[in-house]
């Protein structure tokens, strides 16, 4: 069965329009806590990025776990790794995160953790959905008695308690002092953490875009919007500028010369830093995204390679099934599974952070082994979310098809249909630029034409 409203990062949209509502939230609330106490759940904790409408979804996802008797724990703004670690830091059964990761303000959405600190699986999801749908058509939502509806509380130290979380991640004999860093928080749940997980551990910190106000959360900065970082970087002469999205489980890495170093360049950063150390345990996953750049590093250093669908949750089942600790996409979320349970952005960029000291090199030094082939990315947004319709027709698979037949050998062609908007996109990657543009240009534009 296929999943109505869950997506790869739980469920997702423009806030006041289904399925994004109060309502909505209330009900999933409920039907996410009955599934769950039906295993065992007894308190749920709840965490949020600085978006407005979080406190609206707080509530209604407090309603609805009560109802289903579940206790809530709350811990205020915070990233969705921290919700994964603190979850099982207070011995709670599940997490939940009110966010929109790298979206606008105005969207929001939820997405739940178990106790081990990772997404729940297809059939849990699909499980809750089944509850859900009986409650949204034929208002069955039904309350357990007063004497064992959930309570409610407040933990007032989760932030200090992740941010010593992360600190432990760096070797102890290393230190940051002597490094500039520049911290962008994206407005968003780290503002109050990022940069003291830096500063406590000795660097030089210069903090951007760490003063929330529920309505510039990802605007025109953090990991999807480099600008400003890299123009502060340069300002400030700082060896290295950090960038997270709104809920920092994303990272995206500026050199001191300004230029951008993505997620699959972290990903060999780290395999590099692995291998010369002799702690490469098994090989890495990256997605069928992934820059074939990174593919052909590795490979240099004998380190096997996988693809995954796109989707950290999909990485973490490659990983698993493997039994291998590295993975991500090129998006900058990052797993190493021996630190963190989910895409961690700061705990990543403290592994970076310990290669660089332990080899002293500069960012643009370590990364130099790896060489990216041109990869053009064309996002195609829907007037309706048909895109399994569209992928399907004629026309389209035979722009693709000549495009391959274009590349040859020499590149190769993806397309697929986004896990959170409506919206499809063309990945062209080959050795050559010019053509890589021009053949996702060709596909996009068949696609157009069916709108």
């Amino acid at each position: 069965m296929s999943r109505k409203y869950f997506g790869t990062d739980g469920v997702r949209g423009k806030v006041g329009t289904s399925p994004i509502t109060p309502d909505f939230a209330m009900k999933l609330g409920w039907a996410a806590g009955t599934v769950l106490a039906s295993s065992g759940t007894k308190e749920i904790l709840i965490g949020k990025d600085t978006r407005n409408s979080g406190y609206m979804f707080e509530s209604a996802m407090e309603a609805g776990l009560s109802a289903a008797g579940v206790n809530v724990a709350f811990v205020g703004p915070m990233p969705t790794p921290a919700v994964a670690y603190l979850a099982s830091t207070f011995r709670a059964d599940a997490g939940v995160v009110i966010s929109a990761s790298h979206n606008p303000f105005y969207d929001n959405g939820i997405k739940f953790f178990n106790n081990f600190g990772t997404k729940l699986n297809d059939e849990q999801e699909l499980e809750i959905e089944a509850l859900l749908e009986q409650a949204l058509n034929n208002d069955a939502m039904q309350c357990v008695s007063s004497e064992r509806l959930g309570k409610a509380r407040r933990i007032n130290d989760a932030a200090g308690r992740y941010i010593e979380f992360c600190k432990g991640v760096f070797p102890k004999d290393l230190t940051l002092e002597g490094l500039k860093i520049v911290v962008d928080s994206a407005n968003g749940a780290a503002y109050h953490i990022a940069p003291n997980v830096y500063a406590e551990l000795g660097a030089d910190v210069i903090s951007i875009n760490d003063k929330p106000n529920g309505l510039n959360i990802n605007e025109k900065c953090g990991a999807t919007h480099l600008d400003s970082l890299q123009k502060a970087v340069i300002e400030h002469s700082a060896d290295l500028g950090v960038a997270l999205d709104g809920d920092a489980d994303r990272l995206m890495l500026v050199d001191n010369s300004g230029t951008v170093i993505d997620g699959d360049q972290i990903l060999y950063i780290l395999a590099k830093a692995a291998k010369l150390q002799g702690k490469m345990d098994g090989g890495v996953v990256g997605t069928l995204m992934s820059n074939l750049g990174l593919e052909l590093a590795l490979n240099q250093l004998d380190i096997p390679f996988k693809r995954a669908k796109v989707g950290d949750r999909y990485v973490v089942e490659q990983l698993k099934q493997t039994g291998w600790k590295l993975g991500g996409e090129g998006s900058g979320h990052i797993l190493h599974l021996d630190h963190a349970s989910t895409g961690d952005g700061i705990v990543a960029s403290l592994l970076v952070l310990a290669a660089l000291m332990q080899q002293k090199q500069s960012l643009q030094e370590y990364v130099a082994g790896m060489k990216k082939l041109p990869q053009v990315l064309l996002n195609v947004h829907l007037t309706q979310n048909n895109a399994d319709e569209i992928l399907n027709t004629s026309s389209v698979k035979q722009a693709v098809s000549e495009a391959e037949t274009m590349l040859a050998d020499k590149g190769r062609v993806l397309l697929r249909k986004s896990g959170t908007e409506p919206l499809i996109r063309v990945m062209v990657e080959s050795t050559d630029s010019t053509a890589s543009q021009a053949q996702a240009e060709h596909i996009a534009k068949a696609i157009k034409a069916l709108l």
